[in-house]
């Protein structure tokens, strides 16, 4: 999404409205050390201990109970830190504009203050904070990587609407990259669609103002944490209850 729309930076619709929630656009809060240091070591393992046992297989036909039990309980430790590392991924949004008004991460905290302030649960603001999280490693098909990376922690219909943003946000835009800007017809009638419409209409194409209030990443990362505190399906859904 980010990739296609920062083409449009200059483009004339974009306007500032006076409202409760503008101001001044204001210095950005200096990057927390803390975080960008683990993304160079493998952010998270840093900050949490890890057990010095190791398995003793060399193929996993040879694995014991014993083995599964040491990395079982590595993985939950690991687990714990995984708000540390989305964080730190988000972090590398800082500063990176693709030619917008805005950078990346105040793009995305942007949008999830406005879900915030519109009542939004908060699952549905960790995704709308999240939801352009991929733009580093997935440049292509960035809504593929948040909506992964999400999965495990919301419902079905909040991952639809990670995944299939890119397409529906198209509608504001792919028109002036002489692309189709009704692609997201292509799924009119799936369960979701105006639940993704909606996303885009109200908080994602709305956030690219300067001098909009937005809440700092220490505002969402309580919220993030709670999320992400255990998996509620896929494989692995019941590994954190074993703690």
């Amino acid at each position: 999404q980010f990739a296609a729309e920062g083409i449009l930076s200059a483009n004339a619709s974009f306007r500032h409205t006076a409202g409760p929630h503008h101001r001044p656009p204001l210095a950005k809060p200096p990057i927390r050390a803390s975080l960008l240091r683990g993304i160079g070591r493998g952010a998270g393992r840093a900050s949490v201990q890890e057990s010095n046992e190791r398995a003793s297989f060399t193929a996993l036909t040879e694995g014991t109970r014993e083995d599964w039990a040491i990395i079982a309980r590595d993985m939950i430790t690991f687990g714990k830190s995984l708000p540390d590392r989305v964080m730190a991924h988000l972090m590398l949004l800082d500063g990176d504009h693709g030619g917008f008004p805005i950078d990346r991460l105040q793009h995305c905290l942007q949008t999830a203050t406005r879900a915030h302030r519109d009542g939004r649960e908060e699952a549905y603001v960790v995704m709308a904070l999240l939801h352009d999280v991929g733009d580093t490693l997935g440049t292509f098909n960035p809504p593929d990587i948040a909506a992964a990376m999400i999965k495990p922690f919301v419902s079905e219909e909040l991952r639809w609407i990670c995944e299939q943003h890119g397409v529906f946000q198209g509608y504001y835009f792919f028109h002036h990259l002489g692309w189709d800007r009704d692609l997201r017809e292509n799924f009119r009638g799936h369960p979701h669609f105006e639940a993704c419409a909606e996303f885009c209409e109200l908080y994602d194409q709305t956030a690219f103002d300067p001098a909009y209030d937005t809440a700092p990443l220490s505002f969402f990362e309580p919220m993030l944490r709670r999320v992400m505190e255990r998996p509620l399906n896929g494989i692995y859904s019941g590994l954190m209850d074993g703690e």
